[in-house]
């Protein structure tokens, strides 16, 4: 695969609407530095830029009495892990209406694009990837509500933090981060349980309250960097020609299951970290959605908790269908958020439905002097079960419908190697028995679109636009009483000189980024927009 091979030469190679209403739901985002006195733009890039910056609105916080925590404090050099303890604050007890994470750092130097984790008591409260340096350094910031943690921080817990990095003669930057919490007292509206498989002896084992009656489950899923599994949505099965195989090609689903039986599916999202598609230069002010905050699949498993309920423990297993057999390439730990009935002990219940298509999944190879595989791929299911609780019997039911289509072209040598591909996880959880009915709606939408070009002179070009998108809809009663609409749309074009050093690259390049919210909740509207690593747009349209 070219771009894996490109990018080992190189020397240095957001509101969540996706969620359901209601649930707590986590929202991340980098934070957008207001831009200082416009600068002229070079002819090319120089040796320093912009420092990374987003189009997300920052994190909403009360007016409330708020104290503040050091997490981590660490410089990460080499895949050593930052552990420390952690302490819940002493003057802002510990109710929470809201409680912030803020990352903090720096790099400088020449550097690739690192991935990381954060963990508080064994619960993944961060994954993130870091942008690649200047010479002369940057520095970045990532802001993420983790109100719905609250649990996890009401008491001492172990922290664990890593950003796996080498540094040598060559990998010259060391990623400094500090990480803070900053809790703003008040009525919290959060899960009442953080549980994980973390501390089990087979990281499966999970064993819920006896009174649950709302059981969520998060999964941090990832394709890994560096391998082929990190560009996932090109691989292609045999016979056709192309550096990244897999045995049926590229859909990918992240599967959940509960004692063996299939609970949830979900589209991963098509990640692209700061070094991705070959060329770093369309990602070193602006990055591509979700870089610096990888947010989590979720899963309604209620329809199980009449299930798990039973006091005793139960395995819950993810595994992602695609990856080769064998292959390594994935990571997907798990959190588990659970709502309690505060008026029972004990909460019976059944799973009622538990239905599946196969997975339908077509790929297609046309060869020729531009090679092409055509993909058509879906899966839907549907679960539902009810609970006896305080309120009366409830019955939740869950469906999920994932499409993937794709287009993926390239020539020989694969000096030209394009996709077009869209994913959609279309999603329904309806609720029955309470008064009244409600229904959330929820219709993801991930799209990827571009081509990486090698020239005879060696001048490489990548054009990509990546699109995040969710439409969401409550119902209560058969009324609409909220709705949402979200689209976060990336846009590159850089071009540079391969085999040659840093300052013989020539490299030019353009993008753009616009974040749009608006809904029952109002509206936000931003656009950046980047030359040659200066921020020559930053626009509010609400």
């Amino acid at each position: 695969m070219r771009r894996r091979m490109v990018m080992s030469m190189l020397a240095g190679a957001t509101l969540l609407v996706s969620t359901l209403l209601g649930t707590g739901a986590t929202v991340a985002r980098a934070v957008a530095q207001p831009p200082g006195r416009t600068a002229d733009v070079p002819a090319e890039f120089g040796t320093d830029w912009h420092d990374p910056v987003t189009a997300a609105p920052t994190v909403d916080r009360p007016h409330t009495k708020s104290c503040q925590v050091t997490l981590a404090e660490a410089r990460f050099r080499d895949f050593t892990p930052y552990r420390g303890a952690y302490t819940p604050p002493q003057d802002c007890g510990d109710r929470w209406s809201k409680v912030v994470l803020r990352l903090d750092g720096n790099v400088k130097g020449r550097q690739y694009d690192r991935l990381g984790y954060l963990h508080v008591g064994g619960a993944e409260i961060l994954r993130t990837s870091t942008p690649e340096p200047s010479p002369d350094g940057i520095e970045w910031h990532v802001e993420k509500d983790v109100t719905r943690y609250s649990d996890t921080f009401r008491g001492p817990q172990g922290v664990e933090m890593l950003i796996g990095n080498v540094v040598d003669d060559t990998y010259t930057g060391v990623i400094d981060v500090k990480v803070t919490l900053t809790f703003y007292a008040g009525r919290p509206e959060a899960p009442d349980r953080v549980l994980t498989l973390a501390g089990t002896p087979d990281g499966t084992t999970l064993t819920t309250p006896r009174n649950s009656e709302r059981i969520v489950t998060e999964v941090y899923a990832t394709g890994s960097g560096g391998g082929c599994e990190e560009f996932w949505y090109l691989t292609v099965a045999d016979p056709a020609s192309y550096s990244c195989k897999a045995d049926h090609g590229p859909y990918r689903e992240v599967q959940i299951k509960v004692d063996g039986r299939l609970a949830g599916i979900a589209a991963p999202f098509p990640n692209v970290w700061t070094g991705g598609w070959s060329n770093p230069f369309l990602w070193y002010v602006v990055p591509g959605p979700r870089a610096f905050d990888v947010r989590p699949i979720e899963y309604d498993l209620t329809p199980f908790a009449g299930l798990l309920n039973d006091g005793r423990p139960h395995r819950v297993e993810v595994s992602v269908v695609g990856v080769p057999a064998g292959q390594a390439g994935w990571n997907a730990p798990v959190n588990v958020l659970v709502w309690q009935d505060a008026h029972r002990a004990r909460v019976t219940g059944a799973l009622t439905a538990d239905e599946a298509t196969g997975i339908a999944n077509s790929s297609t190879c046309t060869p020729g002097s531009e090679n092409r595989v055509d993909t058509r791929a879906g899966h839907r299911l549907t679960v539902s079960g009810y609970l006896n609780t305080s309120h009366g019997r409830v019955t939740t039911t869950v469906t999920r419908t994932l499409a993937n289509t794709s287009a993926h072209r390239w020539t020989d040598g694969e000096n030209m190697d394009g996709l077009d591909a869209t994913w959609t996880d279309d999603e329904t959880v309806a609720v029955r028995g309470q008064r009244p009915a409600w229904t959330t709606h929820t219709r993801r939408t991930y799209t990827m679109n571009g081509a990486t070009t090698l020239g005879a002179d060696d001048r490489l070009r990548t054009v990509l636009t990546l699109g995040d998108r969710a439409a969401v809809v409550e119902r209560q009663g058969g009324r609409r009483t909220a709705w949402s609409r979200f689209d976060d749309t990336y846009s590159g074009d850089a071009v540079y000189t391969i085999n040659v050093p840093r300052d013989q690259r020539h490299a030019v390049g353009t993008s753009s980024e616009r974040y749009r919210v608006h809904g029952s909740n109002g509206c936000y509207d931003r656009s950046l927009t980047t030359v040659q690593g200066v921020l020559t747009e930053d626009r509010s349209r609400c």
